[in-house]
């Protein structure tokens, strides 16, 4: 299915470049959950919130400001470095010692991402501008991450039988050290400029595509729909198998793995369906298999006792990933349908900013609501946050959308649209 990417040496070393930075990534999500369990215990939950709260503040902030002016930098250049000050900083995590000082450093670390992921999502299309091959890239893309979150905690609970889980940081930037040598190796095209030299049209044209676009808008509900149920799986993990099920280390890990599997399933089987299925009814079908499983975490959360709870807790969350995957996979192609080159980053970083919006609304409900109220209180609020999406989902979309619309007759004239043809 991946042969003819695989051709394409400049696709294949950024590609590279990607699974390497995201080990490196899943690496220090499990270390920083075992950090913030060290130095808060019981309030674990309420720290990581806070510091995921942060990261999405940069995250909503940052990508539409480097979007704007991402014509005027030499990407490749750009994204090694990006990738330098994503090391330096996870090199500094192992030797902190108070929790502030957790969340400055997240800040520095995610306003690199949050410029990096935008740029990169922006490159892939020019180097693959066949239709075909950019799905099969999208694929392989969230496949990269699904293998990521699965393998990424079962190598780490793997090496904490044998080291502290501060290594796990010199693990991280390893692979930020590596990701940055094949982006150097690779030709990057640099972005083409898009004539727009206003400070406020260049940041804003990302979000008025979405604004014209009604399948852009329905992707705003499936974003709520994702981040509800993957806060559950972000934040609340660490304190759900130490504090309720009395697990070890290893067993936050293997939890987390058992999410990267259900996405993995997923992600192994969309390709293909998307050939012949329309993005909507796999995007949707995903968003009420994520209700679904955030539903039966509420059930697990009311049982008592049980050994039955450790065989239940990882179907559950392999679930949530089985869901997640139905709703990203397709995400990208939707991108790259509404909009012309020119104006993919400013897209990309739309939605880039949009989604990480949805997780800073459910980041602190799942960290500070279940430290005051317990997990089932705050599962099922998160509960009703996805409930809300999936129907804002459904009315938006439309069941049966044009398939491209002049951007202008959108936006009033062709001097006010932006550079795009956009699919509705």
């Amino acid at each position: 299915m991946f042969t003819s990417l695989l051709r394409n040496r400049d696709y294949l070393r950024l590609f590279t470049a990607q699974v390497s930075a995201l080990f490196g990534t899943g690496l220090t999500t499990v270390a920083l959950g075992l950090l913030a369990y060290e130095l808060a215990g019981a309030d674990a939950a309420a720290v990581l919130g806070t510091a995921l709260t942060i990261k999405m503040l940069v995250y909503v902030t940052v990508a539409p400001i480097v979007a704007a002016y991402a014509d005027r930098l030499p990407r490749g250049l750009f994204l090694v470095s990006l990738n330098a000050i994503r090391g330096g900083v996870v090199l500094a995590l192992p030797f902190i010692g108070e929790i502030w000082q957790i969340y400055v450093l997240i800040a520095v670390l995610q306003t690199a991402s949050a410029a990096f992921t935008p740029t990169y999502q922006a490159v892939i299309p020019d180097i693959l501008p066949d239709e075909r091959d950019y799905t099969r890239a999208l694929s392989a893309a969230q496949l990269a991450a699904t293998m990521e979150t699965l393998l990424s905690p079962m190598l780490a609970a793997a090496a904490l039988l044998v080291i502290s889980y501060h290594w796990l940081f010199v693990g991280t930037a390893i692979g930020f050290a590596f990701s940055a040598a094949l982006v150097l190796a690779t030709r990057i095209p640099n972005a083409g400029a898009t004539g727009r030299g206003g400070f406020r049209d260049r940041i804003t044209v990302g979000m008025r595509i979405f604004a014209a676009t009604p399948r852009l808008r329905g992707l705003l509900g499936l974003n709520l729909i994702v981040a509800a149920a993957g806060s559950v799986i972000m934040v609340n993990t660490v304190n759900y198998v130490r504090d309720t099920l009395g697990g070890t280390q290893t067993g936050v890990a293997m939890l987390l793995a058992a999410n990267g599997f259900g996405t993995m399933l997923v992600a192994l089987t969309l390709p293909r369906a998307l050939d012949r299925l329309d993005a909507r009814p796999v995007m949707l079908t995903g968003a009420a298999t994520l209700i679904t499983g955030l539903v039966a975490a509420i059930a697990l959360s009311t049982a008592d006792s049980g050994e039955w709870r450790w065989a239940a807790a990882p179907l559950v969350w392999a679930i949530a990933g089985a869901g997640t995957a139905a709703i990203l996979t397709p995400t990208g192609q939707l991108l790259r349908r509404s909009a012309e080159p020119a104006d993919r980053p400013a897209l990309f970083a739309a939605q880039f900013s949009l989604s990480h919006l949805a997780w800073l609304i459910t980041y602190p409900i799942a960290g500070w609501l279940s430290t005051a109220t317990g997990f089932t209180t705050t599962w099922v609020t998160l509960a009703f946050i996805a409930a809300t999406g999936i129907t804002a989902a459904v009315r938006l979309w439309p069941r049966h959308d044009a398939e491209i619309i002049d951007a202008a007759h959108r936006f009033g004239s062709a001097q006010d649209a932006p550079r795009s043809t956009v699919a509705a």
